[in-house]
């Protein structure tokens, strides 16, 4: 933003000052450069190895975690080790592992080169994920999309190591289609592909070939995976916006990892029938259309990609939506200045959201562009600040003067909702802690034994406030898909604060 703001219209200077009035607003240490931001990164992707399942590497930092789930997939005659668990719980859950990987896959193309030493850490997250993404789909026709029958996991409370709970695999194919995991899967591995092309060419080219697979599949055997696996899959990740999203998502992510015609001419075709239902302002690990506007968006702004002109004007649309000042049914703001959104871990929808304003803010400052709302105008600095503001109420700058980040800052969340960080580690306890023998860890008022370094929590309600307990799941709970964009606001910010 310009120094002297008279330069501006007044239209725009009444947004500017709606924006500069989240600095008014009743919380600790609002100021620019207060936070170390690479300090930050490092902890974000140290979280990741807190989710690993499987065999863990001689070269895991976060010592308390042990190797799980060795026989993962044996009871299908297939090898399921590896992958993430999603969150607090000890499943694997491929919709939201395939979500997170495409987000840190994003952040490594957008931002990698902000990350400095941690890129390398960052590029071994993407890779824990997408060796079990292979394996997932190694069969022709078949993708696995989950480990462990959620019901029962959901009744215990034990540490991974200890798991005792049916590791039930549960799968998509052609009489059972899934093509919204499946879309997202193929997203995931075409990002991927982009993020090795030059580090590990032939993995790249594995990863590619293996998502062309996964997307056909996708694409010709359509439907919802809630519909055939209901009962597994819901209330859980239930996708309740349709597939019809990430199969554009799909073929958006093929048409930049490949640059096939072919891609950029399906979306094109089924643009009208795929953006059925579409809401500007929605992207996570269900809704994909923010995400695919301003990834698409890209290539138009540098006037590659006329005939997708729409997808340009529906990004912007999300930008006006999201701005403070600009009343919106679907997006608020709580009086510390944190975006909320309708629904559980709202810090997912803080994360995703700014992820996509910084991101389409340097689309628009290559294409030395603005976005017109109405009669006001939003520049590329405007976004990021905006994303800025988010980030720093995440670690600390917020009324309750809180760090949402597990390990950052002097205060953070020390009860979080999560098995494995609650219970004492193998280590300090090796005997098994049974389902039940967990509960009493569940309940205690105490602090984790276990820090789970850089997790981010669901977050604080619309009145900013935060119950440090872990039975407020909704509030208390880290996942993977809300760590995955914060990685790239983190190491752009390490740079640029």
């Amino acid at each position: 933003m310009a120094r002297n703001p008279s330069h501006f219209p007044a239209s725009f200077r009444r947004l500017s000052l709606a924006f500069s009035l989240l600095c008014l607003l009743p919380v600790p240490h609002c100021s620019a450069g207060a936070h170390n931001y690479h300090d930050a990164l490092r902890k974000s992707l140290l979280f990741f190895e807190g989710q690993r399942s499987g065999k863990l590497p001689p070269d895991q930092r976060l010592r308390w975690r042990k190797d799980s789930a060795l026989h993962d997939g044996a009871t299908a005659g297939v090898d399921l080790t590896g992958g993430y668990y999603d969150a607090g719980d000890n499943v694997k859950f491929g919709f939201p592992m395939a979500f997170t990987t495409t987000l840190l896959s994003w952040s490594i193309i957008d931002f990698g080169r902000n990350m400095g030493g941690e890129v390398g850490n960052a590029v071994k997250a993407v890779r824990w994920a997408t060796d079990y993404l292979l394996k997932a789909t190694a069969k022709d026709g078949v993708i696995y999309v989950q480990v462990g029958d959620a019901f029962s996991d959901h009744r215990c409370w034990e540490r991974p190591e200890d798991m005792d709970t049916p590791r039930t695999v549960y799968k998509i194919d052609r009489n059972n289609p899934g093509s919204d995991v499946a879309g997202e899967t193929a997203a995931a591995l075409a990002a991927a592909s982009i993020v090795f092309r030059s580090r590990d060419p032939a993995y790249s080219r594995v990863l590619l070939d293996r998502a062309v697979k996964v997307f056909e599949f996708a694409d010709r055997h359509r439907g919802a995976y809630s519909s055939s696996l209901y009962h597994a899959v819901c209330p859980f990740y239930c996708d309740f916006n349709g597939y019809q999203d990430e199969l554009l998502w799909a073929a958006a992510w093929l048409h930049k990892a490949s640059r096939r015609r072919l891609y950029r001419e399906y979306i094109v075709r089924n643009e009208v029938v795929l953006r059925a239902g579409e809401t500007i302002n929605e992207f996570g690990w269900d809704n994909k259309h923010a995400g695919i506007n301003v990834l698409i968006s890209k290539e138009v702004l540098m006037g590659k990609e006329n005939d997708l002109k729409s997808f340009q004007i529906m990004a912007d649309g999300f930008i006006c939506s999201i701005l403070p000042g600009i009343s919106h049914p679907q997006v608020q703001y709580s009086p510390g200045g944190l975006i909320i959104k309708p629904g559980s871990c709202n810090m997912q929808h803080v994360t995703s959201l700014s992820f996509l304003l910084l991101a389409y803010s340097n689309y628009l400052s290559h294409a030395n562009r603005v976005v017109p709302c109405g009669q006001t105008s939003a520049t590329p600095a405007l976004l990021k600040r905006l994303a800025k503001r988010q980030v720093d109420y995440i670690l600390g700058d917020n009324p309750l003067g809180m760090s949402y980040m597990v390990g950052y800052g002097a205060r953070y969340p020390r009860r979080i909702h999560h098995r494995g960080s609650s219970i004492p580690s193998v280590n300090n306890h090796p005997g098994h802690i049974g389902c039940r023998d967990g509960s009493q860890y569940y309940f205690t008022q105490s602090p984790n034994p276990n820090t789970l370094v850089g997790a981010v929590v669901g977050g604080p309600n619309i009145s900013d406030y935060f119950p440090d307990a872990r039975p407020f799941y909704q509030e208390s709970e880290p996942t993977t898909y809300t760590n995955a964009p914060l990685v790239g606001l983190l190491a752009y910010f390490s740079v640029h604060s």
